[in-house]
């Protein structure tokens, strides 16, 4: 398979969506998306009747068989742009194009039908220009960073993508490494979030991380620590506004009543969760509960106002991460106490 193009990341380019390009320089065909049928002019007097005898005999109404037609069209066009390698990606490995069209679809019936999602407040995320969106983190595996990244990239009015900063254990599992860069995630480090985004883009961060991934099930719901606060630090260089988000429903996918450490260090893992199901009916007890969701994003806390050098004050770094911290957590338990039923 060819390989495909790298776009420099600070390339205006990255921010809009991207034209395949061929391998001798030109600009490639873009063909149209699956999408409402244009009607279909009136026929000339002359044009022949489709009902008169004689006429030839398709099976199938036109309309649907133009949506096939387009839809195979498009599916084809989308399978020789990835074996001729006429797509590309930024720096970091990001692929707009097969996110867009394969890993959200993929995605979307997990998010619509199992987990049911309901999405607030995607208004308080920009429309245009970078910002952070802050976490709380549950569940065993880190399926709400996943669904969170969803309810961006459907709801947000303005289209927008989210970048999520992953765990070093994410790029070192085959097959999951490749998938997450291509999905737009890279390492959590303050070095890759800052160039984020000063470039414009959407930033997740779950500072939790293995703490809040991994507690047990008593503590659902109760945030964790988070860390030292460099996110704050990072947005402040950045000059970004920080959106806090609470997601509810995550925690009941795998309740983790245990876990075997002993296990958990021969493996490598941070720990090897037990849970009703989990190891003791096999695969079967690998999948998740089907809870009802909620992700709400909260008013944007700017950071554009403090001076540069703010970003070294470790008591002004304390205060807004304890102020984050604090807004999740209060929003956690307004949606909690709201919540009807934990599946329902």
């Amino acid at each position: 398979m060819a390989d495909a193009k790298v776009i420099p990341f600070d390339d205006d380019r990255s921010r809009a969506r991207r034209r395949p390009v061929r391998t001798d320089g030109e600009t490639a065909a873009v063909r149209a998306l699956p999408g409402p049928q244009e009607p279909e002019p009136p026929a000339s007097p002359g044009a022949e009747d489709p009902a008169a005898p004689g006429a030839p005999v398709t099976a199938g109404p036109p309309a649907a068989r133009g949506d096939w037609e387009r839809r195979l069209a498009g599916g084809l066009a989308f399978l020789r742009r990835r074996i001729t390698g006429e797509y590309e990606v930024d720096e970091f490995g990001y692929d707009e194009e097969l996110t867009d069209q394969v890993l959200m679809s993929l995605l979307r019936p997990l998010y619509e039908k199992y987990f049911r999602v309901e999405v607030k407040g995607v208004e308080n995320i920009p429309d245009k220009g970078g910002a952070l969106i802050v976490a709380n983190h549950s569940g065993t595996l880190p399926l709400d960073g996943l669904m969170m990244q969803v309810a961006v990239h459907d709801h947000h009015p303005a289209g927008r993508h989210l970048r999520l900063l992953a765990a070093d254990l994410v790029f070192v599992l085959p097959v999951v490494n490749e998938l997450a860069r291509k999905a737009g995630h890279t390492l959590a480090c303050a070095e890759d979030a800052e160039r984020l985004l000063r470039s414009g883009e959407i930033v997740g961060v779950m500072p939790e991380g293995f703490k809040g991934i991994g507690k047990p099930f008593g503590e659902r719901y109760k945030l964790q620590r988070f860390g030292r606060g460099g996110f704050v630090s990072t947005a402040l260089r950045a000059g970004v506004p920080i959106v806090p988000c609470s997601i509810v429903g995550a925690e009941e996918i795998y309740p983790m009543v245990g876990n075997a450490r002993t296990l958990a260090r021969i493996l490598g893992l941070p720990y090897f969760p037990l849970t009703p199901t989990f190891p003791w009916l096999g695969p079967l007890g690998a999948l998740p509960l089907p809870t009802k969701w909620t992700i709400q994003f909260g008013e944007p806390i700017p950071t554009d106002s403090y001076a540069p050098e703010a970003a070294e004050d470790p008591m002004l770094m304390f205060n807004l991460t304890d102020q984050v911290r604090e807004q999740i957590q209060h929003t956690l338990y307004k949606l909690l106490v709201q919540r009807r039923s934990v599946f329902f």
